[in-house]
């Protein structure tokens, strides 16, 4: 199947889809670094580099699943809160390719801060205009008037195009990524697609983790760490422990574990040591300070960040069991967002951290793939084969 790769940066929720079994038909990014980076890990003649609404949806068809992360920048808990009175809320150009294209799917990922009650109309907003994409609004008016226009409307009597949309917010680290990191996933099916949505069950958790540690000590026994260095299970952590203790017995939690910086490191050699690896640099200078304290190594790491929050790269950095930090490698960054280490980031190091910071984690955009895929195939198969399957559906449409 097709995907569009809109907002596409360096190509995370683009490499995570293509590992799903997803064929990009072109890729959509103004950034020239981030198009670079595109250019050397896919097909370079189909990077558009350049603003969206220059480029020319109508060149594409029979595309499949249109995708991407619409900047964040007015949703960003770090940023200025300007949602849709910030000139970079790009959510209108990704509604408009919808409406244009009508794929039979689209995922899109955002920041948290996308779900802050002062943003809670707008947000409402963005999901009916992903829900009703051809739905009519006066130029003259505001994005409030056509929000109320677009509440009156009944799923069931629309005949434009329409989508079934849901949202999630989830955390990375429960998918296998080993960094804690909370971002909205939408995701909507076209309503002539015979499929329903329901985003992926966790498989990793922390309760596990913990077990691992401080119950059967089976994580530190994996990485050989003396009893001595192993650390302290202390406060909160202390507190789940105890009450797994007398909640499982025996019985060990079912998911596995959240995947540490350890974990995602492991068998690479500090960068100040002879090791071959072009992007596994050492960059000195970090240090701790309020706020930015850098990922402890025993847990998953903290969001990556995209830089603009005083020191580039502020929080990327690793902190070590004795207290001491040093900022994260190009390379050590891209596998804890789970890149493949054959994935080529362009660009300094800063601009290679801002990359991977605004990217979606692979391993979480193919298991969204995954799930995707084998809902929507389904469907399109009896769309285009309309003679071999034969359904009756009872009822309306539940929205």
């Amino acid at each position: 199947m097709k995907s569009l790769e809109i907002f596409s940066g360096a190509g995370g929720l683009a490499k995570g889809l293509e590992l799903a079994g997803f064929e990009h038909s072109a890729f959509v990014e103004f950034n020239k670094d981030a198009c670079a980076t595109l250019r050397r890990n896919f097909p370079p003649e189909k990077v558009f580099e350049g603003d969206i609404r220059d480029f020319d949806l109508n060149q594409l068809s029979d595309i499949d699943v249109v995708a991407g992360g619409p900047p964040c920048q007015p949703f960003s808990l770090g940023g200025k809160h300007g949602a849709n009175n910030d000139c970079r809320d790009m959510f209108p150009y990704a509604i408009k390719a919808i409406e244009t294209l009508t794929p039979k799917a689209f995922v899109f990922e955002n920041v948290k801060g996308l779900l802050r009650e002062s943003f809670s109309n707008y947000f409402r907003h963005i999901i009916l205009r992903l829900t009703y994409p051809d739905a009519p609004s006066s130029l003259k008016g505001t994005w409030e008037d056509h929000f109320k226009s677009l509440q009156k409307i009944k799923y069931d009597r629309y005949d434009g195009i329409k989508y079934r949309v849901k949202q999630t917010l989830v955390n990375s680290a429960d998918y296998g990524v080993p960094q804690c990191r909370e971002r909205v996933v939408i995701v909507g099916i076209r309503a002539d697609i015979d499929a329903t949505w329901e985003f992926p069950a966790p498989t990793h958790s922390e309760e596990r983790l913990l077990w691992d540690k401080f119950v059967t000590g089976a994580y530190w026994e994996r990485h050989n760490v003396p009893k001595a260095n192993r650390g302290p299970c202390v406060n909160g952590a202390l507190t789940m422990v105890n009450q797994m203790r007398n909640s499982f017995g025996f019985f060990e939690p079912e998911l596995k574990a959240w995947r540490t910086v350890r974990d995602a490191l492991d068998g690479v050699l500090d960068p100040r040591v002879k090791h071959g690896i072009s992007d596994h640099i050492f960059r000195d200078g970090a240090r701790s300070y309020a706020g930015h304290t850098g990922s402890e190594l025993d847990l998953p790491g903290k969001t990556i960040k995209a830089g603009g929050h005083g020191v580039p790269g502020g929080e990327n950095m690793m902190r070590f069991p004795d207290g001491t930090v040093r900022y994260f490698t190009v390379y050590e960054a891209k596998l804890i967002q789970t890149f493949p280490k054959e994935f080529v980031i362009l660009g300094s190091w800063g601009e290679a951290l801002r990359q991977i910071g605004n990217a979606v984690p692979v391993m979480l955009g193919e298991r969204v793939g995954r799930e995707l895929y084998k809902k929507i195939r389904p469907g399109v198969d009896r769309l285009r084969n309309p003679k071999k399957h034969h359904v009756v559906t009872l009822g309306s449409v539940a929205h």
